[in-house]
């Protein structure tokens, strides 16, 4: 029987402003970011940029391949667990630009043998031919940019493809690929609560070994916050989350992220290696990283618009920006990702991937159990139910304030 006991709490002193490093890295992923999309969704706020005049994609490889010599440096001797190309819409390339990307990672990296490697594709972008050009390439998993079957709410949010095509694109995926991921969105405008269900229901006829399911929300500095959608209220979008959840656990999906739903031994493990904190050298325009070493660890930022950052790698630096975390910022930076786990996280990680005591914490995981926010015991620290359905307010209690702030 394990040890449910809840941990004392006593004051500690506050958390300063000096580096804090690791005793071992933690695992590395590789981060590929690709900036381009034909069409800029309205409620997007990734970086990701209208195609105008062609992609030029031989000179972003070339730029790609260049960032990731410049980072060697910083990850040399050490093993890549999982590879993921993002955007924008990376199945605008080529397979050949893929293949020639994903050899020159081989060539460069120690990567596992057994690596995750995801590609994201949006359905509007993709035939057999691309589909079988990717996995020969080496892609291992495929992650479509679904959102719903319905014309009506394709056509809402601004997607280039048609129910049509989202259909087609699932079923080549599903020939192609053993791992196969869809995003799903939901509260969408004017979409009824059947609506919803109905594409939760389609997405899971296809049997897809993994699937995500979004709340749309008003992004600064999109186009649909600056002139708003109708869209479902608070109350309807909430029984469409309940509605997912419950459904998609009928058929034997496990629910192990806030929006993330797989079947058993099917979680994506690029995506786990953040929310446990773990390693990632990100590459490309506007690709983020975070890396550890024994004395510190750092984020970092490549230079975002995608012509800044082919002349910022030409130039010899694609970097924006480099800085390390405090041991101030740790707590929630830990938490803001850790607690996206429905199970939580071992209490031992969270020394191991930060270089700080759990016991700096004890007054503030005190204050989210006494909420009713998080459970906390000897073997395991998660969000309670309610700790999910409010987890802006769970994390910030681990904000660290000035004094009598």
């Amino acid at each position: 029987m394990s040890d449910r006991r809840v941990i004392p709490l006593h004051v500690v002193q506050r958390r300063g402003n000096a580096a804090c490093g690791v005793a071992v890295p933690p695992p590395l992923a590789l981060y590929v970011h690709f900036p381009w999309c034909v069409r800029k969704c309205p409620y997007c706020d990734f970086n990701s940029h209208e195609v105008r005049g062609g992609v030029p994609e031989a000179d972003y490889i070339d730029a790609l391949i260049a960032d990731l010599e410049f980072a060697l440096p910083q990850v040399w001797g050490r093993r890549v667990s999982s590879i993921f190309i993002g955007g924008g819409t990376p199945s605008l390339l080529h397979p050949a630009a893929v293949d020639r990307l994903l050899t020159a990672v081989r060539t460069r990296l120690h990567l596992m043998p057994d690596a995750e490697i995801t590609l994201e594709a949006n359905p509007g972008t993709v035939d057999a031919d691309r589909f079988q050009g990717f996995r020969a390439a080496g892609v291992s998993r495929l992650s479509l940019g679904i959102q719903s079957f319905e014309p009506k709410h394709l056509a809402a949010i601004g997607r280039i493809h048609d129910g049509r095509e989202a259909h087609a694109a699932v079923e080549l995926a599903m020939k192609h690929f053993a791992d196969v991921n869809l995003d799903l969105m939901y509260a969408l405008p004017r979409q009824t609560l059947d609506e919803a269900r109905r594409d939760v229901e389609t997405a899971v006829g296809y049997r897809v070994p993994h699937l995500s399911a979004y709340h749309l929300t008003l992004e600064p500095n999109t186009a649909f916050q600056r002139n708003p959608p109708p869209l479902p209220d608070p109350d309807l979008a909430a029984d469409m989350q309940d509605m997912a959840e419950e459904l998609l656990a009928a058929c034997g999906y496990q629910h192990y992220e806030t929006s993330a739903f797989a079947q058993p031994g099917r979680r994506c493990r690029h995506n786990l290696n953040y929310w446990l904190f773990g390693d990632y050298l990100g590459i490309g325009a506007g690709a983020h990283g975070k890396l550890s070493y024994h004395d510190r660890i750092e984020r970092e930022t490549r230079h975002r618009h995608p012509q800044a950052y082919l002349d910022a790698v030409r130039a010899g630096s694609p970097l924006q920006e480099r800085r390390v975390v405090t041991g101030q910022e740790l707590p929630f930076e830990f938490m803001m990702n850790a607690l996206r786990l429905i199970e939580g996280f071992a209490p031992r990680l969270y020394a191991e991937r930060t270089g700080l005591s759990l016991e700096s914490l004890l007054t503030a995981l005190g204050a989210a159990q006494r909420r009713g926010l998080l459970s906390v015991s000897a073997d395991r620290i998660a969000p309670t139910e309610l700790g999910r359905r409010f987890l802006n307010d769970l994390l910030e209690i681990f904000l660290d304030r000035p004094e009598g702030a």
